[in-house]
């Protein structure tokens, strides 16, 4: 369980580069034991990367590893040159090409219209390839994000209680940049999904609780950050 963890190093250093590896290290991990083999010649997509911490882990486990997203935010170096600019709620994703593993890591939140990357998924994958989702639920404790939990205010009323109770500057605005997502209609999206099975589903940030997966409403609430890998069937 590595919830504990993150929470004692955001509280000591905040959100930095070694705030996410931890959590990209721990999620390969989780990948490892569900069958994942990663390595040369793995052709891995790292969709929505951000600064692309888990992509360069990857790439430091021997991967052919793709950069994408809206903007290039990729530390200077080599690496920046295996970048895709792509907008994932408006661009064609099929033009990414096929890869053994995509990794879309807390990005489905972020989304206007998750649906479009829902139903790309089998497009994006090789026969048998893996795809690993992760997204932070809107009635986790940290749904809000940055304004947590004043989400269980409702996505309208919990920001303009915090702006006004709180006063402390926020980057996500829901609607805008910040979209509630819940675990139960994902799931049963990713489940009509043609040619694509789900492999594991389990809380991020404790996977030994993958039993809470199977409980209705009360996962909504105690899975900090749902985690679903999907196989394409061969």
């Amino acid at each position: 369980m590595i919830l504990f963890r993150l929470i004692r190093h955001h509280r000591r250093h905040g959100p930095d580069e070694a705030f996410y590896r931890l959590q990209a290290e721990d999620a390969l991990a989780w990948l490892e034991r569900h069958g994942v083999r990663v390595g040369p010649p793995t052709r891995v997509l790292d969709l929505g990367c951000g600064t692309g911490v888990f992509g360069r882990l990857l790439l430091e486990r021997g991967c052919e590893v793709r950069f994408a997203d809206a903007a290039n935010w990729l530390p200077e170096g080599p690496v920046r040159s295996r970048f895709t600019a792509i907008d994932i709620d408006r661009d064609d994703l099929a033009s990414l090409d096929r890869h053994d593993l995509v990794i879309c890591s807390n990005v489905l939140e972020h989304l206007a219209h998750p649906d479009r990357l829902l139903r790309a998924i089998p497009e994006l994958l090789t026969p048998e390839g893996w795809f690993y989702l992760s997204w932070t639920n809107w009635f986790s404790p940290w749904g809000g994000h940055d304004f947590s939990p004043f989400q269980y205010f409702g996505p309208r009323l919990g920001p303009w209680l915090w702006d006004r109770l709180i006063r402390r500057p926020r980057r996500l605005e829901p609607f805008r940049n910040l979209f509630p997502v819940h675990i139960g209609p994902t799931l049963r999206r990713l489940r009509r999904l043609p040619g694509v099975g789900i492999v594991a589903v389990a809380p991020r940030y404790y996977p030994e609780c993958s039993w809470l997966m199977r409980v209705p409403g009360l996962r909504e609430f105690l899975a900090w950050n749902c985690a679903v890998l999907l196989r394409r069937l061969g």
